[in-house]
């Protein structure tokens, strides 16, 4: 795939709910590698739209295991929790469209109320029930059919009312959701180029379905393998994953650089930060990536 070095911007996401650990480094370092090897620009946001799973100090702790990694943004990093009238002033953007509409479902309700209990059966879509007050507001999808080109997954399809139905752009408990903030932002920041973990690879049809509405151009997506603890559980703070150590960072950066598929020589787990990221940027593949990592990320 061409891409334009000229047009290139790139970002780095982390949600702190805990210290970066070995699955977030894998997409820090291949969103990194993905702009420096196009000449392009590499942003950090802190995605701290949720207070009650945020640990406290963890966003600084991230960025300087980044820092010392030899990753820095490009740019200011942009805070999520400092942002709600931007989001707010969207959210009216789309009411003014006629796109959303305030919900009074509960999500035990939903789930008893369809199959699976994941798909929204348009309850509050042409109003609230009687004696029912809003909790969140939806958007519409009506017959949004979504395709688009992944990097790594190739074709990738999801006809949004078949597999989601309306989804939440602002929660029950009046945080704006994942899905309207990472849209919003990425316009903001103009993101042109979004590589990150694959575990959220079913979000980009509902953000896509966003941006359209708001009139916002569609980035490039790579989507990366999850590396999985022993058990084949995802890494995360809810699954025990540790925090990166930094005592010996071409180690750890190589590691990273295996699990992407990217064969660096034996030797450059003993080089400068300097050394290792020369030899990243110039040799980065996106194409040898595997689709799945079926091995288990280092402990």
């Amino acid at each position: 795939m061409n891409i334009s070095s000229n047009t290139y911007r790139g970002r780095f996401a982390p949600s702190p709910t805990g210290p970066l650990h070995f699955g977030s480094l894998v997409a820090a370092v291949g969103s990194y590698l993905d702009a420096r090897s196009h000449d392009g620009e590499w942003l950090i946001r802190i995605e701290d739209l949720d207070p009650p799973r945020e640990v406290y100090g963890a966003s600084r702790e991230i960025l300087d295991t980044l820092k010392t990694l030899g990753m820095e943004s490009d740019a200011p990093v942009i805070y999520q929790s400092g942002r709600s009238s931007t989001y707010e002033s969207v959210l009216a953007d789309l009411n003014r469209g006629r796109h959303i509409y305030p919900c009074a479902c509960s999500r035990k309700e939903i789930t008893d109320s369809t199959p699976g209990g994941h798909i929204y059966p348009g309850t509050c879509r042409n109003g609230l029930p009687p004696d029912r007050n809003p909790r969140s507001l939806r958007v519409k999808v009506n017959e949004a059919d979504i395709r688009f080109i992944d990097r790594l997954y190739g074709k990738i399809r999801q006809q949004l009312d078949l597999t989601v139905g309306d989804f939440v752009v602002r929660r029950a408990d009046q945080l704006t959701a994942y899905q309207l903030a990472v849209v919003v932002d990425d316009a903001r920041q103009n993101i042109t180029h979004v590589v990150r973990g694959s575990d959220l690879l079913d979000s980009t049809p509902r953000q896509i379905h966003l941006q359209r509405l708001l009139g916002y151009p569609v980035p490039e997506y790579l989507h990366l393998p999850i590396a999985v603890n022993a058990s084949g559980e995802k890494l995360s703070k809810q699954t025990g994953a540790t925090a990166v150590t930094t005592i010996k960072p071409s180690r750890i950066l190589t590691v990273v650089l295996e699990f992407l598929g990217q064969k660096p020589p034996r030797d450059l787990r003993d080089s400068t930060l300097a050394e290792f990221w020369q030899w990243g940027i110039e040799n980065w593949d996106p194409a040898r990536i595997p689709v799945k990592q079926s091995l288990p990320a280092p402990e």
